[in-house]
């Protein structure tokens, strides 16, 4: 039972909290809320950013397409015209929901011919009911957005092009 954490002298498992720092960090999560009876943690990594709520979209989940070897190959191939053309891909670093602006009544954050810098923020990728703002990581100007307001991301996913 939780009764027994008081008696310790401890309100929470300390080597659990550790854990769920370094889990933090792997995924480069900025923010953990959880609750599980009368205990609530929440734990915040980095600086202190605004977070900024977005209204939860109605997701409904993509019928599941078979799996077939050719979209497997076709995909370093779409990469590949980015390369060619000298163009650098802003990727997704977590699975979640693409965002364009913070919220819906404000501009996006970018649009195709924006100039953007390493610390630009480009846009809002929402997991678990976090909101992490993604920056550019690059300078140069945005020659792409290869996905819409609201869609679900994966990781590793290219969201933008940019001509550096």
């Amino acid at each position: 039972m939780s009764e027994a954490s008081p008696a310790s002298g401890e309100p929470f498992d300390l080597q659990k909290l550790q854990q769920l720092f370094e889990l933090m960090e792997k995924h480069d999560l900025s923010e953990v809320n959880l609750k599980n009876g009368p205990e609530h943690i929440r734990l915040r990594r980095g600086s202190s950013t605004v977070t900024v709520a977005a209204p939860a979209p109605t997701y409904l989940p993509a019928p599941a397409a078979p799996v077939a070897s050719a979209p497997a190959a076709a995909a370093p191939a779409a990469s590949a015209p980015a390369a060619e053309a000298g163009l650098i891909d802003i990727k997704s670093p977590t699975v979640g929901t693409f965002y364009t602006s913070p919220t819906p009544e404000d501009p996006a954050f970018v649009n195709v011919g924006s100039t953007v810098g390493p610390q630009t923020v480009v846009c809002i990728i929402e997991a678990m009911k976090v909101f992490n703002q993604i920056p550019a990581e690059v300078s140069g100007t945005i020659a792409a957005v290869l996905v819409k307001n609201g869609d679900p991301v994966e990781y590793g996913q290219p969201l933008f092009r940019v001509r550096p």
